[in-house]
């Protein structure tokens, strides 16, 4: 007897004969296989891969295993019989892809693995839009643009329409253009709506649509498509060509999506399209983790599939194999506070661990040496790598005292998915104009900054300028700023704009002479043109580097007010550039070491997980962000951010918040993050009071967690009698502190001795053993007094950040009695 089956490799199923001992065999083969690897899944995960009957939502909670799922569920489907070139996985990045594809290799081999349809959204609607690029005037063979290709044709159409780049600005155009496309927006249908029209309009850029429309049209003469088209192009070949939607509907007979709480409105539309008539379509994600939505995703395309597919059959995934009991309690508690959510409960069967940390610090300087001390203790006492720790924050900006207080305990670092705070663009480009103020003849700082912002300083003058001055064996300063004498060979044109650039640089070190270090800083920002170019438009790009400049400008600040405390009568830029250049050659250190702790966004986070968390800055107008307070909905992505962050805690996990940080010169009040409320009291240790607490009362914290016989001291937020999420207690931020009056401890005419025991001062008598509460540096012991009246300074042993000698005419603290 010859059995006969279905070869459905083939554009045309046919009969084929086969050895029926050979069907029987590999039949139970595989069969022995899908068993083993159901037998490996839970019964939520095992559900959730068996269930075929219709579209279905797999709502995967952090750590649950959802790549898995997705694996299993697409060999289960091959298992079944489903060709795998009918089979259509769309994943976020290639990285998902991949590993997707390994995995599913390994079940089922590498061969039918191959011939899925799986790979990110733009690499799959680009293999479907060249198979029919000539349906909407395309070439088969079309180019495709990356976003400096892109961004390149904008410049240029800026600059054929003669408008000014400085209020068109090509990154902020690209921005607009881009959601447009993601918005399924053609330029048409761009200049009829009033309402974007009227955005442009009072945005002074009223040519934006426009500008859209002439990029569209030479993307199309170019026979090119941008990451944006290929989203854009294959929603308009649906629409217009009904057979290719229908074709592609009738090819994939399964439709599986991950990370579908990402998906902007484009992606969603293209999904629900192919999936629409045989339902067969399998979704997975987490609206707990949707944290995207200023790059367009959308949580409603996950909270409101059911509508787009009735009957669609939920399953969720609740118990988490990442994190400890305590870490996913906290989370839970925290993300219940969100409404518009699909609700789940998320449980961990590891062991109940130690409840999440919550650190109170006096300042965002002592916040970062509690890190330090933290990481460097925690590494002997949990006998982790630095591999295991990941410190995460909302904002870039916030890396710079990190690294500082990293650095100053020699525990290695790297910044993960961005680079170190000295080394960002916009950092550099400044530190190019304080190195020219101070020094014209720096070469590799006049290169860097010459045309930036652009003054029309190209190249070609630029080869000219270092012909001439190596030639001559002198500067490049010295031949701008005597072009004629050096037989510098450029137009009138260009000499002008030199002598720009001159007078500019001449003025800077003009004001050095007049103004202090800091005030200085703010100048070189500003008339250099570096502050106009970067906030120009609201873009979250922008707006993080005007933030790393405000942070650029508070660490000279910080700088100069530490120096001014610690006796030094004079800080100069050079100083400051002198101390940071430490910095930057780490930077450039041996890569090849790779144990080092990782400094990252939250977004950046999303995906990983490392066995010790630090979350810090978590602060009201820093997390939540202050730009988030517009709305509740925005109030609540901040805070699925926050639960993102801490399930990436596998063992510990601690949240740090800063009661002042040094903000435009000044320390300013932070209160703690309103979030910090929502996390259920039985999970989290809160901060504590130390035995002397002071008139603003002083928050401190338990400094053991580790160590589970020392007795823990219980705050109000701790209590077992209050109410589950109660609110923190009032507290008032540290002040500067009073300023300390000018006192000789000796009578008049007597000889003064170098040391002292006791001093004086406005906020009372201080001597050694006295307990004081510096307004940066946090709790401290003065151990040591010396000199009298203005050269009086006195050394202080602090909490977490150690010893400092400091001039008490200047000294910022309160006596804690």
């Amino acid at each position: 007897m010859i059995l006969k089956k279905i070869d459905n490799t083939q554009t045309k199923p046919r009969l084929v004969s086969i050895n029926p001992l050979h069907y029987l065999c590999t039949k139970q083969r595989k069969r022995k296989v899908e068993q083993d690897f159901l037998n490996s899944l839970n019964d939520q995960q095992r559900e959730a891969v068996l269930y075929t009957d219709g579209p279905e939502l797999v709502i995967a909670g952090a750590g649950s295993g959802k790549t898995r799922v997705l694996t299993y569920k697409i060999a289960h489907l091959l298992q079944m019989g489903y060709p795998p070139y009918r089979l259509l996985a769309l994943t976020f990045t290639n990285k998902a892809a991949n590993e997707m594809k390994e995995r599913i290799a390994a079940l089922v081999g590498t061969e039918t693995a191959q011939r899925l349809w799986a790979g990110t959204f733009h690499s799959i609607f680009s293999r479907i839009l060249r198979a029919n690029a000539d349906r909407i005037g395309y070439r088969h063979d079309f180019t495709i643009y990356d976003a400096s290709d892109s961004l390149s044709l904008i410049k240029s159409i800026i600059r054929e329409l003669q408008l000014d780049d400085k209020t068109y600005k090509p990154t902020t155009v690209q921005a607009i253009i881009s959601h447009a496309k993601n918005a399924l927006i053609e330029p048409q249908a761009y200049a009829r709506n009033r309402e974007l029209i009227e955005m442009d309009t009072r945005s002074k850029r009223p040519l934006i649509h426009e500008i859209y429309r002439i990029y569209r049209q030479r993307c199309s003469v170019s026979g090119a498509m941008d990451f944006d088209d290929l989203l854009l192009n294959t929603n308009i070949l649906f629409r217009d060509h009904p057979d290719v939607l229908q074709h592609y509907r009738d090819l994939f007979a399964y439709i599986l999506v991950d990370e579908y709480q990402d998906t902007n409105f484009a992606q969603h539309l293209i999904v629900s399209q192919l999936g629409k008539d045989h339902n067969h379509i399998c979704v997975v994600g987490d609206d707990a983790q949707s944290i995207y939505s200023f790059r367009g995703a959308n949580i409603h395309n996950i909270l409101g599939l059911s509508k787009e597919f009735p009957g669609l059959k939920i399953f969720k995934l609740e118990r988490n194999y990442r994190s400890t009991q305590n870490i996913v309690n906290a989370a839970n508690s925290l993300i219940a506070k969100n409404k518009e959510q699909i609700p789940k409960q998320v449980f961990s069967e590891k062991e109940q661990g130690n409840k999440v940390q919550v650190i109170s610090a006096y300042s965002d300087f002592e916040e970062g040496f509690i890190v330090s001390n933290r990481i460097a203790e925690m590494r002997i006492t949990t006998h982790c790598d630095y591999n295991d720790f990941a410190v995460l924050y909302r904002t870039n900006a916030q890396s710079r005292v990190l690294e500082e207080a990293l650095r100053k305990r020699n525990i290695p670092y790297r910044i993960y998915g961005g680079m170190s705070f000295y080394q960002r663009k916009e950092i550099k480009d400044a530190i190019a104009y304080f190195r020219l103020t101070i020094n014209p003849d720096d070469e590799e700082a006049l290169k860097r900054v010459i045309n930036y912002p652009a003054r029309g300083i190209g190249n070609t003058t630029l080869s000219k300028l270092i012909e001439r001055a190596h030639s001559q064996e002198s500067s490049i300063w010295n031949v701008i700023s005597d072009p004629i004498g050096y037989n510098l060979a450029v137009n009138n044109g260009t000499l002008n704009k030199l002598k720009t650039f001159k007078d500019l640089i001449d003025e800077l070190r003009y004001e050095a002479d007049k103004k202090n270090t800091p005030e200085l800083a703010e100048t070189i920002i500003k008339r250099s043109g570096i502050w106009g170019e970067i906030s120009s438009d609201r873009t979250p790009e922008n707006i993080s580097r005007q933030e790393n400049i405000e942070e650029l400008l508070n660490g000279v600040r910080e700088f100069c007010a530490l120096r001014e405390e610690a006796g030094e009568e004079q800080t100069s830029l050079s100083d400051f550039l002198a101390e940071i250049s430490l910095a930057t050659d780490q930077d450039n250190g041996d890569e090849t070491e790779q144990d080092k702790v990782t400094l990252m966004t939250v977004h950046a986070s999303k995906g990983l997980e490392f066995k010790q968390v630090f979350i810090v800055g978590v602060e009201e107008d820093l997390f939540p962000s202050a730009m988030s307070k517009n709305s509740e909905r925005e109030i609540e992505e901040e805070r699925r951010l926050l639960y993102v962050a801490i399930t990436r805690a596998e063992e510990n996990c601690t949240l740090t918040y800063a009661l002042s940080r040094y903000r435009n010169g000044q320390t300013v009040s932070s209160p703690p993050s309103r979030f910090i409320k929502d996390l259920d009291s039985r999970y989290v240790d809160m901060p504590v009071q130390t035995k002397q607490e002071s008139p603003r009362e002083t928050i401190s914290w338990n400094r053991f967690p580790f160590d589970a016989e020392r007795p823990r001291k219980t705050s109000r937020w701790n209590e077992e009698d209050t109410d589950r999420t109660p609110a923190p207690r009032p507290f008032t931020a540290p002040s500067p502190g009073k300023r300390l009056t000018k006192i000789d401890s000796k009578p008049t005419g007597e000889t003064h001795s170098t040391t002292q025991s006791t001093v004086a001062t406005a906020a009372g008598q201080v001597e050694i053993g006295t307990f004081i509460c510096h307004a940066r540096f946090g709790n401290g012991t003065v151990t040591a007094i010396e000199d009298t009246g203005d050269n009086c300074k006195i050394t202080v042993e602090f909490e977490n950040v150690g010893r400092k000698q400091l001039l008490l005419k200047f000294a910022k603290f309160t006596i804690i009695e």
